[in-house]
């Protein structure tokens, strides 16, 4: 049947108020019940955060569907013994411009049904670059009045970023001749001079003031890059810039990375090789500048900062107090410092400095653990407090079981694991962890690299057939950082 005239004009604009209306309750209902939260996860090299990010998913994923993998978590959760929590689930990678971290390719990893995996549980492969993995937490309301308004949704966006490239942030204030004084002295010192000979060696018969020439500055590059690697590989030092030195990122290699660390010599003339080094150092500055820090750093609201404490304390003096300089740098940076950044960015709101693998530590010994953490971020911390910032100790997967064995005529508490490439389970001594800066005593003892154990083999699943990850502290280090938003 035909429109009459007078329905033929107010249709159109019923339909039109209409489409207004559900678009303005939509963005109302969204401003109401939506919050997203940017999530960082690093960590100074090997301290596991692809496992980390991988366990803390799984789990999470797990618990909304029945299972109690994250106990602390699912208490904050809790009303009248109901759980709040009404659904965990991965969201689409959207047209976003970063890689997805690839959750499900390591869970397969970890079940035995990796590419090659024959069945066996293995380790999930290093990522060498920033990823990105959102979730949906839906979550009810506290109140029967909050309930009225629906369910809360929280975002959660979880940005992985290799740890090499957070140590970049003291540089992006630093000008050339400053950064080459301070570097050249670190090189210096006895522990590095003899891995660093050749690169030291070449610096001697190195004129900046003589006209530059490529091929001299790419053996340079060249000789201080193997120089960091090795200091990397062989003494187990983290605190080593700049970061993409020895991470490059997806695009590798590019001009303005070819520099090194040269002795100032007053301010460099053009054309020279001390000019083109400055020109190359600033051009990095200003890429990681651009391309991560403003891009992506300033816009994080949550941080987790990753560090094997113990590592670093086995592998002797140089990399423990390498690794506590670290720490204590960017703990000065997360927390807003200034000089960081140009001074003007706000503090992340609440930052967790987890020391990993306190699986390889028997179950009494970890509050030791802990308090060593405390002593080696504290200078970072200063005055502050460390407000926003909590300590923790944790295990992205329990590789082990406590026990206790006869050592030097007495009983002693081990962890049993299986070492990665063997069958079966060996007992592991961790020997004493200080509970606070160790003493002049503790360096005369042999120095020793921790066990890689094999992980268990998890089941995998989807919904209510996630069994979760065995770990310790994932619970408390997320009601720690995202429990006001619970």
């Amino acid at each position: 049947m035909a429109m009459d005239p007078l329905e033929r004009l107010t249709t159109p604009l019923w339909r039109a108020g209409e489409a207004a209306w559900g678009a303005t309750w939509g963005a109302v209902e969204r401003a109401v019940n939506e919050e997203r939260i940017r999530l960082a996860v690093t960590g100074l090299s090997r301290a596991g955060k692809t496992v980390f990010i991988t366990s803390m998913v799984e789990n999470l994923l797990a618990l909304a569907g029945g299972r109690d993998t994250l106990p602390k978590l699912r208490a904050r959760l809790e009303q009248d013994g109901a759980n709040r929590l009404r659904g965990v689930r991965l969201l689409p990678a959207g047209a976003g411009s970063l890689p997805r971290f690839d959750h499900e390719g390591h869970v397969a990893a970890l079940s035995g049904a990796g590419v090659g995996a024959g069945g066996a549980a293995g380790w999930p492969a290093r990522t060498e670059d920033l990823a990105e993995l959102s979730l949906a937490l839906e979550i009810e309301r506290r109140s029967a009045l909050g309930r009225v308004l629906g369910t809360r949704r929280l975002r959660l966006d979880i940005l992985d970023y290799p740890g090499e490239w957070l140590l970049d942030l003291p540089l992006i204030d630093m000008g050339y001749a400053a950064w080459s004084a301070a570097t050249l002295a670190r090189l210096r010192s006895p522990e590095r001079a003899a891995l660093c000979a050749p690169f030291l060696g070449f610096l001697q018969a190195f004129d900046p003031a003589a006209p530059a020439e490529e091929g001299l500055i790419r053996r340079g590059h060249e000789l201080y890059c193997a120089g960091l690697e090795a200091c990397r590989s062989r003494l187990g030092l983290r605190y080593l810039q700049p970061g993409r030195f020895l991470n490059p990122g997806p695009r590798g290699e590019v001009p303005f990375m070819w520099f090194f660390p040269a002795e100032p010599r007053g301010a460099p003339m053009a054309g020279t090789g001390g000019e083109l080094l400055s020109a190359r150092f600033d051009a990095y500055r200003q890429d990681m500048r651009e391309g991560f820090f403003e891009a992506h750093f300033r816009a994080f609201d949550r941080q987790i900062l990753l560090v094997d404490v113990l590592g670093a304390l086995h592998a002797g003096r140089a990399a423990f107090e390498d690794t506590a300089e670290a720490i204590a740098d960017l703990c000065r940076g997360l927390r807003g410092a200034p000089g960081w950044l140009g001074g003007g960015r706000a503090p992340i709101a609440r930052v967790a400095v987890v020391a990993t693998k306190a699986d390889h530590v028997p179950a009494l010994r970890r509050e030791a653990l802990r308090h060593l953490l405390a002593a080696v971020a504290g200078p970072g911390l200063g005055e502050r407090g460390g407000g926003g910032v909590s300590l923790h100790v944790a295990a992205s997967i329990l590789a082990t079981r406590d026990d206790k064995a006869r050592l030097g005529g007495r009983d002693v508490e081990v962890v049993l694991g299986v070492p990665a490439g063997e069958d079966k389970a060996r007992a592991f001594f961790v020997g004493d962890v200080p509970a606070g800066w160790p003493p002049e005593g503790f360096w005369s003892g042999a120095y020793f690299e921790l066990p890689v154990f094999r992980p268990p083999r998890i089941e995998g699943g989807v919904g209510p057939l996630r069994a979760g990850i065995p770990h310790i502290g994932l619970d408390e280090i997320l009601v720690t950082l995202l429990g006001d938003l619970l």
